[in-house]
């Protein structure tokens, strides 16, 4: 069983991002491995150790700087890599990306695609859905566990009304819950391994994706990145505590309206 996992390159959301004039100020940036997609790589190396899946492939569609993520990943894991690097790609939106994906996913022909539910960076989730539609295959998002050897896989996902076990025939696409896992470091055996494992670059024209993808054929974009509202201050009691519960209740009554 072939396992392809779509990659992304994100802003690193657990430092403090800074946003000017709308825009994400870049200027000192840390980027890193979106961390959904580091639970659907895990599963996806999982599979292959357990005998499962013969070949793990990542991929990400993305900037130069982006082949540092895939190595990344072949570091954790995957067998091999696939960029692809085109400007003619650069500010694709959701859709965009997934009609990249689906090509590359026509000449790649996996059995199972796994995918992180969502961006770290947007937090759409609609690239994975979006991909297993033009690819015309099943998609289960927001998978928690993983079961079966295939080509039928048993696959436990958060549903509206709580846990969902669904069978699944192959090729499918799935996106992970960031509780599907706990992913891996890299250790230093698979860092140097990575430097001599494959990695492809390839453009739109080499997919026969040419005109599907790119700003220009954008049907959303980010009009503007707002930073959060600074939080107020917080108000300190002094005094009896008998006085201090009145207040406090009173404010609740009347400011927070958290009683009625």
């Amino acid at each position: 069983m072939k396992i392809l996992v779509p990659v992304k390159q994100v802003m690193d959301v657990e430092l403090n991002v800074r946003v000017a004039a709308g825009k994400v100020v870049e200027d000192g940036m840390t980027l890193v491995l979106s961390k959904w997609d580091e639970n659907a790589l895990e599963a996806a190396v999982q599979l292959k150790e357990a005998g499962t899946a013969s070949e793990v492939v990542v991929v990400t569609v993305g900037p130069e700087s982006a082949g540092e993520t895939l190595r990344k990943a072949m570091a954790m894991g995957a067998d091999r890599a696939v960029h692809v690097l085109d400007p003619a790609a650069d500010g694709s939106d959701s859709l965009g990306v997934a009609r990249v994906l689906a090509a590359l996913g026509a000449k790649e022909k996996p059995d199972l695609i796994l995918a992180g539910l969502q961006a770290q960076d947007t937090d759409m989730g609609g690239v994975g859905p979006m991909t297993a539609e033009l690819m015309g295959i099943p998609c289960l998002s927001n998978v928690t566990k993983i079961e079966g050897t295939g080509p039928t896989l048993t696959i436990h996902r958060r549903g509206d009304q709580g846990r969902e076990v669904i069978a699944v025939t192959l090729p499918a696409l799935i996106t992970a819950n960031d509780s599907l896992n706990q992913p891996r470091l890299a250790s230093l055996k698979g860092i140097m391994m990575a430097k001599k494992k494959p990695m492809d670059t390839l453009t739109l024209e080499n997919l026969g994706a040419a005109g599907v993808a790119g700003a220009a054929h954008a049907l959303t974009q980010i009009a503007e990145f707002q930073p959060p509202a600074a939080r107020a201050a917080g108000r300190k009691f002094t005094g009896e505590p008998e006085v201090i519960a009145k207040e406090v209740f009173d404010l609740l009554v009347k400011e927070a309206k958290l009683v009625g």
